[in-house]
């Protein structure tokens, strides 16, 4: 008799509505992909802690910002910390999983961010800006975010926001990874149109600046999203570091590089798979 197949949980909201994208188009494309290893069922967020005993793993990929069901998530993390449930990506990352507060800590220690504080006392270290982008510490997708004249910034400083100086930028620039390994890059050459991407030629100088941080979140498997500006200087600084659920507009890639992306998640989530149930069957 074959061995069994690994089981995963796919969590997905196919339902969320984002800004220019279409979070259900990936999450159909990857998991018609993944069955060909994997047995796997998909589940929206608000289901996965009374389906997670039941699987090898759970993937958590499109599930939309926990702000929305943020008592639910607290539970599932509960849930799967308390039983050992193996968690793609692992609950241990330090960036956006975490809230915003890494950046805070980042920019106090010296890192290539947008410089980042959270309390009025602090504004002076900041460099003078006629505007500020205010964001909440529990912030995602954009939401909560405002900018604002910096006359109107001490007021908002109440230590429940993160302030930052609004940055003069050439471009935005996403680098993926897979587990430590850097898959593509992405950039939006108009700023104001931040979803209309197109491939880009990662420079060594790139790749070194974004593997700072993953080197900085030690996450060892799942799947991670740099996010950052080119300044008119052309150096490059961090937005966001995306560790929880990153979309990873697959759409803008060529087939090529979209098949390669695939290659490599699943040999990840093998990997992972395979230290919760013992050697799985062969591809």
């Amino acid at each position: 008799m074959p061995a069994a197949r690994p089981r995963l949980l796919y969590v997905t909201d196919l339902a969320y509505e984002a800004r220019g994208r279409r979070y259900c188009d990936e999450d159909i494309f990857l998991t018609s992909r993944l069955r060909a290893r994997f047995d796997l069922a998909l589940c929206h967020p608000l289901d996965a802690t009374a389906l997670l005993d039941a699987f090898d793993a759970v993937v958590v990929r499109n599930s939309g910002p926990v702000l929305g069901y943020q008592r639910e998530y607290d539970a599932f993390r509960a849930r799967a910390l308390a039983t050992g449930a193996r968690v793609y990506n692992p609950l241990t990352g330090r960036a956006d999983m975490a809230g915003k507060q890494y950046l805070l800590d980042l920019s106090a220690a010296g890192f290539p961010v947008i410089p980042t504080v959270g309390r009025a006392e602090e504004l002076h270290l900041l460099p003078a800006a006629e505007r500020y982008v205010v964001k909440p510490v529990l912030g995602a997708d954009s939401l909560g975010l405002r900018t604002v004249p910096a006359r109107q910034v001490a007021a908002l400083a109440t230590g429940q926001v993160l302030i930052q100086p609004r940055v003069d930028f050439v471009h935005e620039v996403s680098f993926y990874f897979v587990d430590d390994d850097f898959q593509y890059a992405l950039y939006a050459p108009d700023p104001e149109r931040r979803w209309e991407l197109k491939p880009y030629a990662a420079t060594a100088a790139d790749l070194e600046f974004a593997r700072r941080f993953i080197d900085w979140n030690d996450l060892g498997h799942g799947i991670q999203r740099v996010d950052a500006c080119r300044t008119r200087d052309g150096g490059l600084l961090l937005v966001e570091l995306e560790d929880l659920n990153p979309y990873l507009s697959l759409d803008a890639l060529p087939e090529e590089a979209r098949d390669a992306f695939v290659a490599a998640f699943t040999a990840s989530l093998g990997r992972f798979v395979q230290g919760a149930r013992g050697v799985l069957s062969p591809a």
